[in-house]
Formats: structure tokens, sequence, C-alpha cells
């Protein structure tokens, strides 16, 4: 245990968020994903839904300022204009630990795409289908020196 970094966020997933540079993505997906076929570093957080591990994975990882978009999700059956209550969900969270950023949707092929390139997929255990999101990293701006 760590004084605040919310016990869900394991070694493994610690780990990762750290190893993240400045515009390297991270997917978090549901128990359907083909995530052990697909990642470069599989994290798993079994046992945990999409939006638990979301909001802790937010809690401690900045979000990409300088792009124009840096949260992605996927969509229902493939049709970005289609939404889920899971998806309304994310984007709660989202607006909440990273104001200012939209939550965009993604075509099937287009999220897989991405999902695939992605620095690394925690595989959850969600079971609500659709339920997957990937976070751009942002940078932490160093502190103001006092130039006395």
């Amino acid at each position: 245990m760590l004084i605040g970094i919310p016990p869900l966020l394991g070694p493994q997933l610690l780990a990762a968020l750290r190893a993240m540079g400045h515009g390297d993505e991270i997917a978090i997906v549901d128990g359907n994903y083909p995530a052990e076929e697909q990642a470069r570093r599989l994290i798993r957080a079994d046992g945990h839904h999409v939006i638990p591990v979301l909001d802790a994975v937010l809690s401690v990882l900045p979000v990409d300022e300088t792009a124009p978009e840096a949260l992605f999700r996927a969509s229902v059956k493939g049709d970005p204009v289609l939404a889920d209550a899971v998806h309304r969900e994310m984007e709660a969270v989202c607006a909440r630990r990273a104001p200012g950023h939209k939550v965009i949707a993604l075509a099937g092929a287009d999220f897989y795409a991405r999902v695939k390139a992605a620095h690394a997929i925690v595989a959850t255990s969600e079971p609500r289908l659709y339920a997957n999101i990937i976070i751009r990293k942002g940078v932490i701006q160093p502190p103001e020196t006092d130039k006395k």
C-alpha cells in the first residue's frame, strides 16, 4: 500500500504508467476484448470493472494537453454515433479527472488499430460490451522556479 495511490493500481500497472512517455497511449478494456492477442504489454486487472480502473488511472496519469484529441472510446457495433451507459460513465469520469478533454468515439476498426499500437493494454473483468477506452499520456510541468 502507498499513500495517495489507489490500491487498485498494482505494481505492474504503476510501472507501465510510469514508463510511458508523452504521447504514449494506454487502453483499458472490457472482459471480452482480445487483449492477450493484441497487447504489446498486457496488464491484468481481473476482478475489476472499467470505470474504477479508469478513475484510478486518471488520478495519477496526466492527459495530453498538446493533442486536440487524447481520450478515445469504443463504439457500439462500430458506430461512433451510438453510445451505451458505460460510455456516459466514462465521459463523467474523464470530465472530473481531465476537464476540458472530450472523449472521442472511434469506429470499430479505427479503435482496434489504436489499441494494437498502445504502449499497454489493461484487461479488466468488465462484463459490459464496448466498455473500452484509450488515454494518451501528457506531461507534468516542472515546478516554477524563483528567478531572484
